[in-house]
């Protein structure tokens, strides 16, 4: 780590000691930015954060392509229209990213490979809208087992509640802008999960799948030690069933 807090490169003036604060470096935003910026800035905290993945989400094609060009080592998302720079973090706790159907993939998988940079192990849950409630049902099971639960959802934002009713586990909410007309870009989402009727409802911004992946990994890497293997942790990578 750089004893120099910040690091001016004209443009941009990156918090080179954030990871010292609160465990995590800087995350590059990339919507807005060209790709030469994007390219110089992840360079850079990878550079200052060696032992640390870096991450930069939304990305454009053009973006992803300088990526990879001046960075062989980056690993593309291409769903979640991110990269990642240095190596992952040994997973600590357990998150499922559940999402009601494939439109929401976007944001969905963006919440799953944040809350991988941030350290958790992470499953996935996708297709298990409202409209087919028994799909749910089929997984509660599979959600009780996590410290954390991600549910991403567009139209009327119902699924939050379901599960939100079916788990005592931590839950955030993520709105997307999946719907029609009267959806108003996510809106109707987003305060249907606001005015949840389920305990226990976290809710994040419209289609904010990375701020509901950092709250999630945090949940997750500060969870109590797991009964069982020694570290806590089972094949797959991921935690087992919650103490």
């Amino acid at each position: 780590m750089t004893d120099d807090p910040v690091a001016d490169l004209g443009y941009a003036r990156l918090d080179t000691q954030r990871a010292a604060r609160t465990g995590d470096p800087e995350v590059v935003y990339g919507a807005g930015k060209t790709p030469t910026q994007v390219v110089e800035i992840l360079g850079r905290l990878h550079e200052a954060h060696p032992e640390h993945a870096v991450l930069a989400t939304r990305l454009t094609d053009e973006a992803i392509a300088a990526v990879v060009a001046a960075h062989p080592a980056a690993v593309v998302d291409e769903t979640a229209r991110a990269v990642t720079l240095g190596d992952l973090p040994r997973p600590r706790g357990s998150v499922v990213v559940v999402s009601a159907g494939t439109s929401d993939a976007p944001v969905a998988a963006e919440a799953a490979l944040t809350a991988r940079v941030y350290g958790a192990g992470v499953r996935t849950v996708n297709d298990v809208g409202v409209a087919g409630l028994h799909r749910v049902l089929a997984v509660r099971e599979e959600l009780l087992r996590a410290h954390c639960l991600v549910v991403v959802a567009g139209m009327e934002g119902a699924l939050p509640s379901v599960v939100g009713g079916l788990t005592g586990v931590p839950l955030v909410a993520v709105p997307t802008s999946v719907g029609y007309g009267a959806a108003f870009g996510g809106v109707a989402a987003l305060l249907g999960m606001l005015n949840s009727c389920a305990p226990g409802v976290t809710v994040v911004n419209i289609d904010n799948g990375f701020g509901a992946g950092v709250f999630a990994a945090r949940v997750a890497r500060n969870a109590r030690p797991l009964v069982g293997d020694g570290d806590g942790v089972d094949g797959d990578g991921v935690d087992g069933d919650r103490p």
